[in-house]
Order: structure tokens, then C-alpha cells, then sequence
């Protein structure tokens, strides 16, 4: 099996529950923090909070945009970027617009992200772009993968979360073989327990993106001793 430290630099903790109380967002980032993830992703009015409780530790601070349903025009979207990479966010996880991937309007898709691939590069950040695969069909999800790879974003991510179904070993399969090596895939959605998170890791997912850190880290740790 991978190792504790593997596994925890794989995991984007996500603290996006929409009625969180501030102490329960302070909880949870303090729990990525704990953990020793990649990032810990939060919702956008907390994240000027996480950035100061990360500082000086190698775990980065992210947040979403358009989230959760892409529907956002591009204006919108590219100034809560702006103002998220001003807050200090190093990985921001953005929805495509849904709508107009399920027109198949991907000259409008592709243009969009290609505008924030832009902005979030010239700060020298990561971008993710969230598919929402649960709704799309495999022709669409392989077109998006070609568009993320066209503009340069950094990830291509399965699911926000909140959609009808989460991630799935079909669709990391899929995006793996349809996306260039240059971009990474992240799995997101219905993540809750090691088992599942080896068996997206091993089909080419290499970010996972959970709400479910610790139990998921303490399995993993549990299982280590075991061996021993």
C-alpha cells in the first residue's frame, strides 16, 4: 500500500459545506492543517482566515469558483478569481458553465477557460477545472478534456460535490486516457473512505478531493500499524 504521507499529499480537504459556522470552518481547516495535505479548499469568504492559519507550512490554500453550478457569466468568474488569488489562494477549483457544455457551445467553454487559465497562470497558481460529470455524457466529457489541455489548465477534476453523483473509476479512467500528460486529474465527490481513494489513485487520480481527511488518514494509519 502507498505510504501515510503519499496519500495525505494527495488529498485536498474540503471545507464547503454552505451552512458551516465560522467555528466549524476554523475546525476544519485546522483539521488539513493537522493532516498535512496538499491544500485545503474553503469557501471564499474564509479563505483571507485560511491563508493566515497555512502560513509557513506546505499546505496551500484554495477555493472554488463559480461555484457550485458554473452558471456564473465570465465577468463574474474572473473577478472572484482576481480576488480570491488576492486573498492568498495557490490552487483555485473553477466550474465549467454546465449549461453551455450540454448546448455542446464549447467555443464559449473553451473561451472562458481559457481567460481564467490565463489569469490564474500570470500569478503563478494552479487551475482546476471541475467537469461535473454526473451530468454530461462521455463525447462531452471527452471534449472537455481536450479544451483543458487546448488552454493549459493544470487539473481536470470530476465533481464538485454537490451534483447528483460524485467521482467514479470509469470517469478517472476516461479522463486519463483523454487528457494530455500535462494535466493532472483530481477526484472529487462521494469520497469517503481509503479503499475508494487507492482505487481512484490507481486508475491515474492524482489529487482527491474530500471531506472525509481524517477518518479516511486514520485508516490509513491504522492499517500501517497493522503491518508492522
Amino acid at each position: 500500500m502507498e505510504t501515510y504521507a503519499a496519500i495525505a499529499k494527495s488529498i485536498d480537504h474540503s471545507v464547503l459545506g454552505p451552512s458551516l459556522t465560522d467555528r466549524e470552518l476554523e475546525e476544519g481547516c485546522a483539521i488539513g492543517l493537522a493532516c498535512d495535505v496538499a491544500s485545503v479548499c474553503v469557501v471564499p469568504h474564509y479563505l483571507a482566515r485560511l491563508a493566515e492559519m497555512l502560513r509557513g507550512s506546505a499546505v496551500k490554500p484554495s477555493t472554488t469558483i463559480g461555484f457550485p453550478h458554473g452558471g456564473h457569466t465570465t465577468r463574474t468568474k474572473l473577478a472572484e478569481t482576481e480576488d480570491a488569488l488576492d486573498h492568498g489562494a495557490e490552487e483555485v477549483d473553477v466550474v465549467v458553465n454546465i449549461g453551455k457544455v450540454m448546448s455542446d457551445d464549447f467555443v464559449y467553454v473553451e473561451r472562458e477557460l481559457d481567460a481564467l487559465t490565463r489569469l490564474v497562470h500570470e500569478r503563478g497558481r494552479i487551475i482546476k477545472v471541475i467537469f461535473e460529470t454526473a451530468y454530461l455524457d462521455d463525447a462531452r466529457k471527452k471534449a472537455l478534456c481536450g479544451i483543458v489541455g487546448k488552454v493549459g489548465a493544470d487539473y481536470a477534476k470530476t465533481s464538485t460535490g454537490f451534483g447528483p453523483s460524485g467521482a467514479t473509476l470509469a470517469d478517472i479512467e476516461l479522463m486519463r486516457a483523454q487528457c494530455p500528460p500535462s494535466v493532472a486529474i483530481k477526484a472529487s465527490g462521494g469520497i469517503r473512505d481509503l479503499d475508494t481513494v487507492l482505487a481512484l489513485r490507481a486508475r491515474g487520480a492524482t489529487r482527491i478531493g474530500t471531506s472525509r481527511t481524517r477518518e479516511i488518514l486514520d485508516e490509513c494509519r491504522r492499517r500501517a500499524t497493522a503491518r508492522t
